[in-house]
């Protein structure tokens, strides 16, 4: 599986307490509602608005969920839901699997959902929205103007009718590969979609996935040194950006990306581009193929 060496790290760091968030968020079917934050916003932001939560909008949600989908609490998660600071620690709970478990990971899986993105686009534009929802998720989503036909992990399939909302796609790489939907949501209805790794997830033993996921090769990071293996990556799967763009994507200061993307440049590993104001950072094909290279060692 592609997940399995991300999961023995995870594991090690798993603890009882989180047992609620394993009831909460099923490997299948729907979670409670009170924790379905489907917005842009940060996590940070996301975990502030939890705590927020009414608790009278907490305890409907919990009795509503778990009637509706036959969902069983452990005694203690069901007492604990009976407090008045109950959200409170779920909402700390989220913060901290959060931060354990996919925050150190974030810098890749960005990496991996922009070049997901460029896919995508590149089917709308050359190829029309027919293309773009038909490759999405091959037998799970089909589209049959108008109608959009999906089938859940539950095994549940129905027609969702878009009648000219249009429709929100939302890429995922840890979520099932089968899609999460809401067609009931304002002002467009959402749609799940598993993000295509397989350049980097299929193609690399298990055991290797999680490193990955967390940094640069071994092999590009001993030769160029992490922090411009970094940026030398943040173009590559970026082209295009500004220097204030790439200093954003890597997490250094604006006077290090630039000092880093010129000595890159200087070795005929990247081009700059003038747009207006801006200079566009690309990778040169020699830069392409020692990452393509580093990634095989």
């Amino acid at each position: 599986m592609h997940f399995d060496a991300w999961r023995h790290r995870a594991a090690k760091h798993l603890h009882p307490r989180f047992r609620p968030l394993f009831e909460l968020i099923p490997p299948t079917g729907a979670g409670v509602d009170f924790l379905s934050m489907d917005s842009d916003s940060s996590p940070a932001d996301l975990v502030e608005h939890l705590r927020s939560t009414p608790t009278k909008r907490v305890r409907k949600g919990l009795q509503e969920w778990a009637g509706q989908h036959a969902a069983r609490l452990s005694p203690e998660t069901l007492q604990a839901s009976q407090g008045p600071m109950f959200v409170q620690q779920i909402a700390s709970l989220v913060e901290d699997a959060h931060e354990r478990f996919i925050a150190p990971y974030w810098p890749q899986i960005d990496r991996l959902a922009h070049a997901d993105r460029a896919l995508r686009l590149k089917h709308l534009s050359e190829h029309g929205v027919e293309r773009l929802l038909r490759d999405l998720n091959p037998g799970r989503i089909i589209w049959k103007p108008p109608v959009l036909h999906v089938t859940m992990a539950s095994g549940r399939s129905g027609d969702v009718y878009l009648d000219g909302r249009g429709l929100v796609l939302i890429p995922t790489l840890f979520g099932s590969r089968y899609p999460a939907l809401c067609d009931r949501a304002e002002p467009q209805p959402w749609i799940t979609f598993p993000i295509r790794s397989d350049h980097r997830l299929s193609a690399e033993p298990a055991t290797a996935t999680a490193a990955a996921l967390a940094e640069p090769s071994q092999s590009l990071t001993a030769l160029l040194g992490r922090t411009r293996a970094t940026v030398m990556g943040v173009i590559a799967d970026h082209p295009g950006s500004s220097t204030t763009q790439l200093a954003e994507h890597a997490r250094i200061s604006l006077a290090s990306a630039s000092e880093h993307a010129t000595i890159l440049r200087n070795a005929g590993l990247t081009a700059l581009l003038r747009d207006g104001k801006n200079a566009r950072h690309t990778a040169t094909p020699a830069g392409l193929a020692l990452l393509s290279a580093s990634a095989n060692h």
